[in-house]
C-alpha cells in the first residue's frame, strides 16, 4: 500500500449517525478500509481513544488523532459540513480529512528541551516547585515580587512560613495529599509579605515526577478583584436580607428558573431554608390542584420576559398552602438580554380566608370530602415515621377505578361525581379509624394502612377493599358497574419514604391494570419494568424530533377486477437500537402517556401530503385510511384539524378515510352519530375496522354515515379450504351488505382466503398474499408498472 503524504486531504460522505457512506481509494489508503469494508462502519472507529458522534457533529469537528493505515496514529483536522436534500431537508454529513505535516525533528527537540526555568516568568500569576521537605526548588518572578524576599531568602524558606497560622493545617493536608495520594489541590489563602501587604491569593497544586523524583508543581493566582466584588455583593445581600417582603433571584436556565437566592423573610413564609430552596426551581413549591390561570398567567410572563403580579396559592414545606402576592420583574444583562428574574411574595393568606375554611380546603378534596393530596403526604410522612420508631409496618393501597373514562363519555360526568363518592365511602367504611383514604387525583385513591401486623393481614385487608368496590353503583335508574385494580407497598420492604412508597404502590397498580385488575404487591422486578416504560415513553417523545417514524402504504385491490383500490396507512418506527417497530410495540404506551395526539397529528399530514402526491402524478380516485384512536377522535381540535389539512393540501372529498374500530364506536354511542355525520360533512369517509370481533349493534351501524366495514382479522384468518370456521366470514359478508356497506377483507394471506372471500361476493382485498405495506417511492413504481401494463 502507498503511503499518504504529510498534508494529504480526504473527503467522504456519512449519515445522519455518523456511519460512513461512500469510501474513495485515497481513503482506503489514508484508514486501510477497502470501499466494500468501510459503509456502515461509524466514522468514531477512526479516532484514537474515546469520540463521541454527537460532540463531533455538534462542533463540527475538531483536530484529533486518527488510527491510520499500518497501525499507527496520526494528527489530523477533521471537518463536519451538513448535506442537504433537494427539498432543503438536513440529509448526511460531508466528512474531510487533512492530515497534519509532521514536524521537523530537530525543532521538536529543540521546543521541547527548553529549560522550564526559561518559562516560568511568563506565566500571569505566582509559579513554584516544592519539594517533600517543603522547600521552595523552583519559582517565577512573581513570587519574589509578591513575597518580597529575595532569591536566597526564598530558596531557604520552608513553605509552610507563607501561610497564615490558622491555615497551616488544611496547607499541611493539601500537600501531603499531593505527595502521597497523587491529588491536585487548591484553597484561597492571604499572602501576607515581609511589609505585612496582604494579598488574597487562590493556590494550587498537584503531583510532577522529574528525573526519579517528584514535586509539587503550583501556581497562585491573585483573587484581590474577585474579593472586592464579593464584598459589594455581601452588601447588597445585607439589603435584601433587611426586606420584610419574600425575595427570590431566579436564574433563566432555558425551561426552568433556578433559585439563586432568597431572603430570610422568604424563609420565613415558605418554611424553606436557602439550602432546601437554592438550585431548585420555584415551581417546587406550587400547588397544581389550585389557581391554574394565574399559573398559566406567570408562565406565559417568564416565557414572554416580562413582568407580571398575580395571586395564588403555594405549598410551604410542611404542606400548608399559604395565598402568595407575587410579583415578578425580569433582570437584563449588558446586552438587553433577561439572565435573571427577582420575584417579591407576601404571604396574604390571612386577608383572603378564614383561617378554619382554610385549613379544610388545604387537606380535604371538595368532591369527596376524603383527605387530598396535601393531607395524605401529611398522614403517610407522620405513619412512615411512627413505624420506623416503634418497628412496625405500614401498607399503601393505591387504587385505580377501571374503565372510568368510559363512565364519563357513556352516563355523563354527574355519573362520574356520584361514582367517586360512593367509592369513597365504600373505602372509608372498610378501613379502620386510624387509617387514612385519600383521593389522589381524579379517579384515583390513595390508603394508608397503619400497624399492619403481617402481609397476610395486610392482603386480607386488600381483599376487602376489592370486594368492597364490585357491587355496580346506581345512577339516574342504571346500574354502572365498578371495578378496580389495587397496588400494594409496605414499608421498610418497598421504600422508607413516602414518595418511595407510593411510586412502588403505583407500580403494582400498573400491573394488576395490565392483568385485567385486582390486586397486585409491589416486587422488584416492577421497577425494572416501570423503568423500561419509562425509557420507551422518552424515547417516543423524540422520535418525531429525530423523524424516526415513516409511514408504509397497503394497497387495498378490487377483489373482481384486480385493481388498486385505495391504500391504508401503517405507522412504523425505525427505532435507533431495534430496528424497525411495529405499532403494538409502542402505540399503547404513547396512549398512555398522552403522545397519541401528535403522533396521530403527524401522521394525518403524512398521509394527506402522501394523496397529494399520488394526485400530482394523475393517480386520482384512491383514497387513504388512516386509524386513529378513541383518544385522537375524542379531542374537540380533531374534525377542524382535518379540514384544515383537507384544505392545505387540496385534497376533494372522498381523499381520506378515518378507519375506527367496531368497539370503540359503540363504547360512545352519541360521540360516534356525531362525528360520522360531521366527517361526512368535511368530506372525509368513515371505514369500521375489526367488523364482527365484538359485539355488534346494527341498529346503531345504521344511524352512521359509513362507507364501509372491514372484517375482523380473526374472522379472515379463520377461513380455510374446508371447514366450519369460514361461516363468521361469510355472515359478516351478508351482513355488511345487507347493511349496504362495502365488505373489504383484510389480512388477506392464503388463496384459500382469497378464493372465499371473492367467491362470497367480498367487494375488496388488502394483506400480503397481494403486496406488503410498501414506501411512498414503491407505491409510485407499482403504480406506474400497473398503469403501463394495462
Amino acid at each position: 500500500m502507498s503511503t499518504i503524504e504529510p498534508s494529504a486531504q480526504v473527503t467522504f460522505l456519512t449519515d445522519d449517525d455518523g456511519k460512513v457512506v461512500t469510501w474513495n481509494p485515497a481513503c482506503a489508503t489514508l484508514f486501510g478500509w477497502t470501499p466494500e469494508q468501510a459503509p456502515r462502519h461509524a466514522l468514531t472507529e477512526l479516532v484514537a481513544g474515546e469520540a463521541s458522534w454527537a460532540a463531533l457533529a455538534a462542533a463540527g469537528g475538531g483536530h484529533l488523532q486518527l488510527r491510520m493505515a499500518g497501525g499507527h496514529e496520526g494528527a489530523a483536522t477533521l471537518t463536519l459540513l451538513r448535506q442537504y436534500d433537494a427539498l432543503g431537508r438536513p440529509q448526511g454529513w460531508s466528512a474531510s480529512i487533512l492530515v497534519a505535516p509532521s514536524e521537523s525533528p530537530d525543532e521538536s527537540e529543540r521546543v521541547g528541551n527548553t529549560p522550564l526555568a526559561r518559562v516560568v516568568d511568563l506565566l500571569p500569576g505566582t509559579f513554584y516547585a516544592i519539594n517533600r521537605a517543603g522547600r521552595f526548588v523552583l519559582w517565577n518572578d512573581n513570587l519574589e515580587r509578591l513575597t518580597e524576599l529575595t532569591p536566597d531568602e526564598l530558596a531557604a524558606a520552608q513553605v509552610m512560613d507563607m501561610f497564615e497560622p490558622r491555615e497551616r493545617a488544611l496547607a499541611a493536608e493539601n500537600i501531603r495529599r499531593v505527595f502521597e495520594e497523587g491529588a491536585e489541590v487548591s484553597m484561597e489563602v492571604n499572602y501576607v509579605s515581609r511589609s505585612g501587604r496582604e494579598t488574597p491569593m487562590m493556590v494550587g497544586g498537584a503531583l510532577v515526577a522529574c528525573n526519579g523524583g517528584s514535586y509539587l508543581f503550583g501556581m497562585g493566582i491573585n483573587i484581590a478583584r474577585r474579593r472586592d466584588k464579593e464584598r459589594q455583593l455581601r452588601l447588597s445581600e445585607r439589603a435584601l436580607h433587611a426586606a420584610s417582603n419574600g425575595i427570590v433571584i431566579t436564574r433563566c436556565t432555558g425551561s426552568d428558573n433556578l433559585i439563586e437566592y432568597v431572603n430570610p423573610a422568604f424563609e420565613h413564609i415558605a418554611g424553606y431554608t436557602a439550602s432546601e430552596s437554592i438550585g431548585r426551581d420555584p415551581r417546587f413549591m406550587a400547588a397544581p390542584e389550585f389557581d391554574a390561570y394565574e399559573r398559566s398567567q406567570v408562565r406565559i410572563a417568564v416565557a414572554e420576559r416580562r413582568a407580571v403580579n398575580v395571586v395564588f396559592r403555594n405549598k410551604r414545606k410542611n404542606g400548608e398552602l399559604f395565598w402568595n402576592d407575587l410579583g415578578i420583574t425580569p433582570v437584563r444583562d449588558e446586552y438587553g438580554e433577561v439572565t435573571h428574574f427577582i420575584g417579591v411574595l407576601q404571604d396574604v393568606t390571612a386577608l383572603k380566608e378564614r383561617a378554619d375554611h382554610l385549613e379544610h380546603e388545604v387537606n380535604h378534596d371538595a368532591l369527596t370530602g376524603l383527605a387530598n393530596r396535601t393531607l395524605l403526604w401529611d398522614r403517610l410522612e407522620h405513619a412512615v415515621h411512627l413505624a420506623q420508631r416503634h418497628k412496625t409496618m405500614v401498607a399503601v393501597v393505591l387504587i385505580d377505578l377501571n374503565n372510568f373514562k368510559t363512565i364519563n363519555d357513556t352516563f355523563g360526568h354527574q355519573a362520574g361525581d356520584v361514582v367517586l363518592k360512593v367509592v369513597g365511602r365504600r373505602l372509608s367504611a372498610a378501613v379502620r379509624d386510624s387509617d387514612t383514604v385519600a383521593r389522589m387525583s381524579g379517579d384515583e385513591f390513595v390508603l394508608v394502612l397503619v400497624d399492619q401486623p403481617s402481609l397476610r393481614f395486610t392482603l386480607r385487608m386488600a381483599e376487602r377493599l376489592r370486594r368492597s368496590l364490585v357491587m355496580p353503583v346506581a345512577f339516574d335508574g342504571n346500574e354502572i358497574p365498578v371495578g378496580a385494580s389495587l397496588g400494594v407497598a409496605i414499608c421498610p420492604h418497598d421504600g422508607c419514604t413516602p414518595a418511595e412508597l407510593v411510586r412502588a404502590a403505583d407500580m403494582a397498580m400498573y400491573q394488576a391494570k395490565s392483568n385485567g385488575g385486582g390486586v397486585h404487591f409491589f416486587s422488584p422486578e416492577m421497577r425494572s419494568a416501570s423503568e423500561k416504560r419509562a425509557a420507551l415513553t422518552n424515547r417516543i417523545r423524540n422520535a418525531l424530533e429525530h423523524d424516526e417514524l415513516f409511514l408504509l402504504f397497503q394497497p387495498r385491490m378490487d377483489a373482481r377486477s384486480g385493481k388498486v383500490r385505495g391504500f391504508e396507512a401503517l405507522l412504523r418506527w425505525r427505532h435507533p437500537e431495534q430496528g424497525v417497530m411495529l405499532p403494538a410495540s409502542f402505540l399503547s404506551e404513547a396512549e398512555e402517556s398522552g403522545q397519541m395526539i401528535d403522533i396521530g397529528n403527524w401522521v394525518l399530514d403524512q398521509a394527506c401530503a402522501f394523496v397529494h402526491q399520488l394526485r400530482q402524478l394523475g393517480y386520482t380516485g384512491l383514497p387513504v385510511s388512516v386509524n386513529v384512536s378513541y383518544r385522537e377522535y375524542s379531542q374537540i381540535g380533531f374534525i377542524p384539524g382535518i379540514a384544515a389539512r383537507m384544505q392545505q393540501y387540496g385534497l376533494p372529498a372522498g381523499s381520506l378515510e378515518i378507519e375506527i374500530p367496531e368497539a370503540d364506536l359503540i363504547r360512545n354511542p352519541g360521540l360516534g352519530r356525531d362525528l360520522s355525520a360531521q366527517l361526512h360533512d368535511t368530506g372525509v369517509s368513515l371505514s369500521i375496522d375489526e367488523f364482527g370481533k365484538g359485539i355488534s349493534d346494527l341498529s346503531f351501524l345504521r344511524q352512521l354515515l359509513v362507507r364501509q366495514v372491514k372484517l375482523s382479522k380473526s374472522a379472515v384468518h379463520d377461513i380455510v379450504a374446508e371447514g366450519n370456521g369460514s361461516q363468521l366470514a361469510k355472515t359478516l359478508i351478508d351482513i355488511g351488505h345487507n347493511l349496504e356497506l362495502a365488505v373489504v377483507g383484510e389480512a388477506v394471506e392464503t388463496e384459500a382466503q382469497v378464493d372465499f372471500l371473492r367467491s362470497h361476493g367480498c367487494d375488496q382485498l388488502q394483506g400480503q398474499w397481494f403486496s406488503e405495506p410498501l414506501a411512498a417511492e414503491a407505491v409510485h413504481r407499482m403504480l406506474d408498472q400497473r398503469y403501463h401494463a394495462q
